[in-house]
């Protein structure tokens, strides 16, 4: 079976040169890349182009409108009985291709998930990669859903659930998953297909991440019980904080109550953390250990600011209705 891998970008000048040149030194290349130009205002289609006309692999194609139109385009436009997609800054492991393809060659998956891994260049970057971001041996490749990233699919599968979502700002790749799931499609998980990313490089720009996803996760009607379940949490420490004020007697109770809350909530990310650390100075691991729960919080606040957002534009329907 042919080989079809996909990417849909859109001013990415700075970094899709090395994301070709990952997609160049596959262990196992593909028999086509194709790249999807979505209306680029810099000079990516021109990058793009000059490694087409070195390497008769590189396809560069036009078409779409945001992430999910433009891998429709992508999609449609390649010729592959099987499609591995990824995204602009990203560089792909050299068995990446190998490894997210295998299950579907061997007849295992229609869809399969490949791993991403923080590659970070700050003392920030790497904390906010250990808080956010799970190991490999944390990943239940059972429930685990494929992302956009690093991921492999029957050409079959695309067509049958309609594609990419293209109503959706964010969160499409998962939608895709579910349809697929409801579908009836097998979903497997590859641990070696590895692609690895820059975590965003301060707060401001995480929490700006995080509101768009879970504005993303308000318009697709997608985990509902796990965004309650954040807000009823933050109100019950509120009623405690509160309780703690009126009353000197709760505030001990309230303080432990508090700190086992929190020790659990920051219990993984503090150990992934704990060894990235090594060879670091003291100070850069007090720091280090200090925005725990402040990246913590921070991502939390920004999911409760994004998913109200969400729902009023499902209301407005400006996004799908809950999903089924």
């Amino acid at each position: 079976m042919q080989i079809s891998l996909v990417c849909t970008v859109r001013d990415e000048a700075d970094n899709i040169a090395t994301l070709l040149d990952s997609m160049l030194a596959q262990a196992r290349l593909p028999d086509e890349i194709v790249v999807n130009d979505c209306g680029s205002r810099d000079i990516t289609a021109a990058i793009v182009a000059a490694y087409a006309a070195r390497d008769p692999r590189v396809r560069l194609v036009r078409g779409g409108h945001n992430i999910p139109s433009g891998r429709n385009s992508a999609v449609a436009q390649a010729s592959g009985d099987l499609i591995a997609c990824t995204d602009a800054g990203l560089t792909l492991d050299p068995g990446w291709l190998a490894a997210i393809c295998a299950p579907l060659e061997r007849g295992e998956a229609d869809l399969v998930g490949g791993f991403f891994a923080p590659a970070p260049h700050t003392l920030f970057e790497l904390t906010l990669g250990a808080v956010n971001y799970r190991d490999v041996g944390e990943v239940d490749g059972e429930t685990f859903l494929p992302f956009g990233k690093s991921m492999a699919f029957r050409r079959e599968l695309w067509e049958r659930v309609g594609g990419f979502p293209e109503w959706a700002s964010h969160c499409e790749d998962l939608i895709f998953d579910l349809a697929a799931e409801r579908a009836g499609y097998r979903r497997a998980f590859a641990p070696a297909a590895v692609v690895r990313f820059r975590p965003r490089p301060s707060l401001r720009a995480f929490a700006r991440q995080y509101i768009l996803y879970a504005r993303g996760d308000g318009a697709a009607g997608l985990w509902p019980k796990r965004h309650v379940a954040r807000y009823l949490t933050y109100m019950g420490l509120l009623v405690t904080l509160g309780a703690m004020a009126r009353k000197p007697w709760a505030r001990l109770p309230g303080l432990a109550l508090i700190g086992l809350g929190a020790a659990g909530y920051t219990r993984g990310p503090y150990r992934r953390l704990w060894g990235r650390l090594a060879g670091r100075s003291p100070a850069e691991r007090a720091y280090a250990l200090a925005l725990v729960p402040i990246i913590r919080l921070v991502g939390d606040v920004a999911k409760m600011a994004g998913y109200p957002a969400g729902v009023l534009r499902r209301w407005r329907g400006q996004g799908r209705q809950s999903l089924p």
